[in-house]
């Protein structure tokens, strides 16, 4: 290859590291300029207005049911303690008929134990798809007005100085009102 070629080849390679190189320091000061915020989402989930009334309504609609369970639990506890102690003296047909009792009873609750946290988590995912769209649309209000760039809702590690899930919880507060 003839000197002069290689001077080009060589010049036109700096002209592009150069330009590499600019471009690169130009995004980088963009990002040293840009405007970020961190949500904490498991806080949020705790502490905002709406995640709260949503556990106090599942609470109180499932809490007859709970309350049936653990009556039930009772009821099965006792009845095993009393075929343990009980059980070598019972004739055998009081003895059996307590045991089929105690599965009958047994079954009913594993059966109604189920259905009770298929529904509580059916209801809870309901719960939390609400509040989740909640806290989306706050957070977006407090991204705009606030002018970030970005906001990050999990992060490894985020700086105390980033965080405006506070602000995102009086948004919350001020929008249920």
């Amino acid at each position: 290859m003839p000197v002069k070629t290689r001077e080009v080849s060589v010049k036109r390679k700096s002209v592009a590291v150069l330009v590499a190189l600019s471009l690169g320091l130009t995004s980088a000061m963009a990002w040293a300029e840009a405007k970020i915020g961190f949500v904490n989402s498991e806080r949020l989930m705790r502490e905002a207005p709406p995640a709260v009334a949503a556990q106090k309504r599942l609470e109180k609609e499932f809490e007859p049911r709970d309350r049936e369970l653990k009556r039930m639990a009772d009821e099965l506890q006792a009845l095993q303690q009393e075929l343990e102690r009980k059980g070598a003296s019972m004739n055998e047909s009081e003895r059996s008929r307590k045991e089929r009792a105690f599965a009958e009873m047994s079954r009913d609750f594993q059966r109604k134990q189920r259905e009770f946290r298929e529904d509580l988590n059916q209801r809870r995912n309901e719960e939390l798809a609400r509040v989740l769209d909640q806290a989306n649309k706050a957070i977006k209000k407090v991204a705009e007005d606030g002018k970030y760039d970005l906001v990050l809702q999990d992060a490894v590690y985020a700086s105390p100085r980033i965080d405006i899930t506070d602000q995102v919880i009086k948004t919350l507060e001020s929008a249920g009102q």
